[in-house]
């Protein structure tokens, strides 16, 4: 194990990184560890943990940098392999934060949250996208609860029916028919793709795209305005109907 750990920067370190703890049986497991790799890790992301640790070391307390027993790590982790311990303390342990560690990455995952329903969701009233600030709004009013180590997409289940009685909301998908002239087509392709999913698609003899992409609800708007920003106006959409044949 390469990395060292003074004791004058210690308490430093614990402005940047988390204690990740595992207590069991009276003994606890400690390793200092850096906020965001946290998060990654629990949401399935590959992470680099040795880059991302404050020292490559397993503590019975990390503030007084007492180390932990090995004897104590094989009984419990079945390995003394330092690192294989880390990740588990990782994924499993209890994240001791900062208030201030603590607001910074709640109010970092309530964006990420909002986007994502931006995105994914529409007023069924309307049929159009809601604006990030409504939806931010209605989070304040709900009084919805962010935990910022649990990925987005199990919480939004949650935020939505807390959203629900304030506003009127739902997640859905839209179709949208697009035809593009010869000149517009390839150099808007790239942009199509990456919104949603082709349903089906044509080119045409004189070398215009005629297709059908599927996308979240949320993100028609912002769509077709990339598609007439890209094309100067030059484009032909249609928002279909749910019951609209392809």
């Amino acid at each position: 194990m390469a990395k060292e750990l003074r004791s004058e920067r210690r308490d430093d370190l614990f402005k940047e990184f988390v204690i990740a703890r595992i207590e069991k049986a009276g003994e606890k497991f400690e390793v200092i560890v850096k906020p965001d790799a946290v998060q990654r890790l629990r949401e399935g992301k590959d992470v680099d943990v040795l880059a991302n640790l404050a020292i490559d070391e397993i503590f019975r307390d990390a503030h007084k940098g007492s180390k932990a027993s090995e004897e104590k790590m094989q009984d419990f982790f079945g390995t003394t392999d330092k690192l294989e311990v880390a990740k588990q303390l990782i994924r499993k342990g209890e994240i001791q934060l900062t208030t201030e560690q603590r607001r910074e990455m709640q109010e970092q995952k309530r964006k990420q949250i909002v986007q994502y329903i931006a995105q994914n969701a529409i007023n069924p009233q309307t049929g159009t996208p809601h604006p990030p600030q409504r939806i931010e709004i209605a989070m304040e009013e709900a009084k919805v609860h962010v935990d910022p180590f649990k990925p987005v997409e199990e919480q939004v289940k949650e935020v939505l029916d807390a959203l629900r009685p304030l506003i009127p909301i739902r997640f859905e998908k839209a179709r949208i028919a697009v035809r593009l002239g010869a000149e517009d087509a390839a150099k808007s392709y790239g942009d199509i793709k990456a919104f949603g999913t082709i349903l089906k698609e044509e080119w045409q003899r004189n070398g215009a795209w005629v297709g059908v992409v599927e996308m979240p609800a949320g993100m028609q708007t912002e769509f077709l305005n990339r598609l007439n920003a890209k094309t100067k106006g030059n484009v032909e959409a249609k928002v279909l109907k749910a019951d609209q044949k392809i």
